[in-house]
């Protein structure tokens, strides 16, 4: 049973930083996408950031670049979220989601194969 577990959200300040972390298991992620998607109250899922799990390379919603750094640990099937600079509009659930595909194909929220429970973040200001 393939399971993405998050952790690491919390209330932090405009202007400050938190890192989300991912742990997944239940199988083995090689030739996946890993990545992280938000939704607010009130608004649809958004893409924020995909890796691949064995290239390593990133892609980003231009929403959070230079902003949010997604990366992965494959010794420890553990993908993070470091954001930094984070603003009241940051404000969200984020889901850690898996996709058998290229880290483009990510975007779509329909198409995901597996998601975490999700881990909130509040940034107040």
């Amino acid at each position: 049973q393939v399971r993405l577990d998050e952790s690491g959200g919390g209330l932090v300040q405009a202007g400050g930083s938190l890192r989300l972390s991912c742990a997944a298991s239940g199988r083995t992620f090689s030739g996946y996408a890993m990545g992280w998607f938000r939704q607010a109250p009130g608004k649809e899922r958004e893409f924020i950031a995909a890796i691949g799990w064995s290239s390593g390379s990133t892609y980003y919603s231009d929403s959070v670049k230079g902003r949010f750094t997604i990366s992965r640990r494959n010794a420890l099937n553990t993908v993070y979220l470091q954001m930094n600079s984070l603003k009241p509009e940051d404000t969200a659930l984020y889901y850690c989601a898996a996709k058998r595909a290229a880290i483009q194909a990510m975007g779509v929220p329909s198409s995901v194969d597996y998601w975490g429970q999700g881990t909130q973040v509040t940034v107040s200001s």
